[in-house]
């Protein structure tokens, strides 16, 4: 609103608060004047604006604070009533925040079960759909089968009783040709005793009853060469019974298969229908839930006070058996105790770069958040820079650039309210490790190699999970360990995994891997991912033990002493990594480590503030 407008409403505000005193109920001029800004300005917003809401609440806080002040003497009520209404506001929008990520997380979550359980369905069904062709194709071959039985025994029935009968015949004609036989050797022995000398002429008769054994034998010959052709033409197709009976019995397995996987995706199918309800039932939950908080009353959350008050201990100490107005009054009390501005430390050289600046510098007051989203905006621009060009930028001086694209004519106000919240939390290990490096006593190498070893612990996890669940077995995860960390000792690797064990609460069944790596509020990573860097540390500081064994007795050390000692101890070690180990422990470039000699208590310094770790095996 525009000064003249306010002047406006202050020099009409008296004049029209109150009704004509002839009681008439014309409006006064002053609620028609905001009301007309009201408008006006409500008009002029984007409606197709995604954040129209909060742009229309403050129009409508505008319009209430011109009306406070109009009103003095209602003036503290209706401002206790707004800064209350503000305060809940920031509540709810700080649980909306909340809550957005596992809201996507549970829509994730659902389509990926879905998901998976639309592909068992389209395997099983696959599967199914060919059990059903195997099955018909093979119904389909008895059918054919039982058919051809059919067919064969009535062809066998009607050959039994055409070989009955032709038995018959051929018995009749035996019995006939016995009977001729016999008349005729009567006949012969009646001749012999009465006409002896014609036995020259029934010799000469036997011929004939030859000739006549042989006609009949060869008929019969190929009566049963064309019987036998026959019998071969119309059985040669038969399938033998032995075959039909493995056919039968591997249609009854595979009977038995397709019963069984019907069980199963009706089973699964009632699983599914089970999780399809569940998910309903914490969909209905989970509004009802929303609509709760909606409706209660927010309660003060004391531990974001740690923001002011300096540390979650000292938090904790203060707020211990305090009620809620003592501790409303504790941290009023802290809040009045801190600095509302800093004094420059000026454009010395001993001053660090990013606090060269004079003049006074209002005390920003950072939540630890914000602090934590710096930082780590600041190494993820420092390492794409670093793969970007060879020479690596100072960390102070690429953190007095990134402030000062970031924040303009603000960075000294956000470098030393910055640097004040860094220094009174380092107990925290991000802040720690970040102060430490800005301020040298660490290299930057130690950050890297860190978030290297983190990396490449989870590839490795991700490789093992074989069927990309989310999830190992305790066996599998053991492996795993093994795997990331070969030089590892047993002992460490079981304390690795006690830990996740005891963080994921998992009691010996599956570990969610990927739940490990999850930060709390405050960016700090929780005892697994803790654990695996206190070993890495505690391993890099043995190594430059056995260093110092090696280099025992030398006051000053040159490179060709330092290499051989590398070697000495860690045969494994390239020498691409050699070389620059030698380059941090002299400070210097490759070509000019010959002619240098150092204090050996220095060199062992410089290495133990760097990412100097074993390489392979003693």
């Amino acid at each position: 609103m525009s000064k003249f407008m306010k002047t406006k409403f202050r020099e009409t505000a008296v004049q029209h608060l109150t009704l004509p005193a002839h009681g008439s109920l014309t409006r006064p001029h002053f609620l028609e004047q905001l009301e007309c800004y009201l408008n006006k300005e409500l008009e002029a917003l984007d409606t197709d604006d995604p954040k129209i809401q909060e742009l229309k609440l403050q129009v409508y806080q505008e319009v209430f604070g011109y009306l406070i002040e109009e009103f003095k003497t209602y003036k503290p009520i209706f401002s206790s009533i707004k800064r209350e209404y503000d305060i809940t506001l920031a509540c709810l929008r700080e649980q909306i925040r909340d809550l957005l990520p596992l809201r996507a997380k549970l829509v994730l979550v659902t389509e990926q079960c879905e998901k998976r359980v639309l592909d068992l369905m389209i395997q099983e069904r696959d599967e199914i759909r060919a059990l059903k062709q195997e099955c018909q194709r093979l119904q389909r071959i008895i059918e054919s089968s039982r058919g051809q039985q059919c067919a064969l025994q009535i062809q066998v029935d009607r050959l039994k009783e055409d070989l009955a009968i032709q038995y018959e015949l051929y018995r009749d004609e035996r019995d006939a040709r016995k009977l001729l036989i016999t008349k005729y050797s009567m006949m012969h022995s009646t001749q012999d005793t009465e006409h002896g000398d014609t036995k020259e002429d029934t010799e000469s008769e036997d011929p004939v009853l030859v000739k006549m054994a042989l006609q009949v034998c060869r008929e019969d010959l190929t009566k049963a060469q064309v019987e036998l052709n026959r019998m071969q033409a119309e059985y040669g197709d038969v399938v033998p019974r032995r075959d039909w009976e493995n056919l039968n019995c591997l249609y009854e397995e595979t009977l038995g298969k397709l019963k069984n996987l019907q069980a199963d995706f009706d089973q699964m199918k009632s699983e599914y229908d089970t999780l399809l309800e569940v998910h309903r039932q914490s969909e209905v939950l989970h509004s009802n839930q929303a609509i709760m908080q909606r409706s209660l009353t927010p309660r003060p959350k004391w531990e974001h006070c740690s923001d002011i008050i300096v540390g979650n201990e000292r938090c904790g100490i203060l707020f211990e058996g305090q009620s809620s107005q003592n501790k409303l009054e504790i941290l009023l009390q802290q809040m009045n105790r801190q600095d509302e501005f800093f004094l420059g430390l000026g454009f010395s050289d001993y001053v660090p770069i990013f606090l060269r600046y004079e003049g006074k510098f209002k005390n920003l007051k950072l939540k630890k958040a914000d602090v934590v989203r710096v930082i780590k905006d600041t190494w993820k621009d420092k390492t794409a820079d670093n793969e970007k060009n060879d020479d690596c930028v100072d960390l102070k001086v690429f953190f007095h650039n990134y402030l000062v694209d970031q924040y303009k004519e603000k960075a000294g106000e956000w470098a030393y309210s910055l640097m004040e919240r860094i220094n009174n939390n380092l107990n925290d290990d991000l802040f720690c490790l970040f102060n430490d490096i800005l301020t040298g006593k660490v290299d930057e190498s130690i950050y890297h190699g860190q978030t290297q070893l983190q990396s490449h612990l989870l590839k490795v996890l991700i490789r093992s999970d074989t069927t990309e669940c989310g999830s190992l077995t305790v066996l599998e995860f053991g492996e795993a360990l093994k795997a990331a960390f070969p030089l590892k000792s047993d002992q460490d690797i079981q304390e690795l995994l006690t830990v996740a064990q005891t963080q994921l609460e998992s009691n010996g069944a599956r570990i969610a891997y990927q739940t490990l790596y999850t930060e709390d509020t405050d960016g700090k990573h929780k005892t697994f991912l803790s654990l695996v860097k206190s070993q890495a540390t505690a391993e890099r500081l043995q190594y430059i033990n056995e260093l110092r064994v090696q280099l025992e007795g030398k006051g000053t050390v040159n490179a060709k002493h330092l290499r051989t000692a590398f070697k000495t101890i860690d045969p494994s070690l390239d020498s691409e990594t050699l070389d620059w180990n030698l380059r941090i422990a002299f400070q210097t470039k490759a070509h000019e480590l010959k002619d240098i000699d150092v204090n050996t208590e220095v060199v062992l310094q410089r290495l133990s503030v760097a990412n100097v770790k074993r390489a392979g095996p003693k």
